[in-house]
């Protein structure tokens, strides 16, 4: 593989100038300096991509819930009769346990009477 070498630099330099001249000659170079700019922030930002997909692809994805006013209201109103069933269901408790509770005491005081 051969390089330009210094001399093919010069050689490169002249023809520009020679085709240019020297009013467009700095507004080529910072166009090609522009472009070279543009083309490597391109590559960085595809890399960059790159690598981003592949932490994306490790991490599982995150869900990101929309509340509209009516999930809002549906979810109170479901809030609300669990609460209201788990009350419910704890009042019932205490009623079996009263009840049961009585029946136990039914039951001691029948036994105590044959005795009397």
């Amino acid at each position: 593989m051969s390089t330009i070498g210094i001399p093919g630099l010069i050689l490169i330099l002249v023809l520009a100038l020679v085709l240019f001249g020297p009013k467009k000659l700095p507004e080529l170079g910072r166009a090609v300096g522009h472009t070279l700019k543009e083309f490597k922030n391109a590559t960085r930002g595809l890399t960059k991509d790159d690598d981003e997909d592949d932490e994306k692809a490790k991490e599982q994805p995150k869900k990101v819930e929309v509340i509209t006013e009516k999930d809002a209201f549906d979810r109170e109103k479901i809030e609300r009769e669990v609460r209201e069933r788990m009350e419910r269901e704890r009042l019932e408790q205490e009623i079996r346990e009263k009840l049961e509770k009585e029946r136990q005491q039914s039951i001691q005081a029948e036994k105590e009477q044959p005795r009397a």
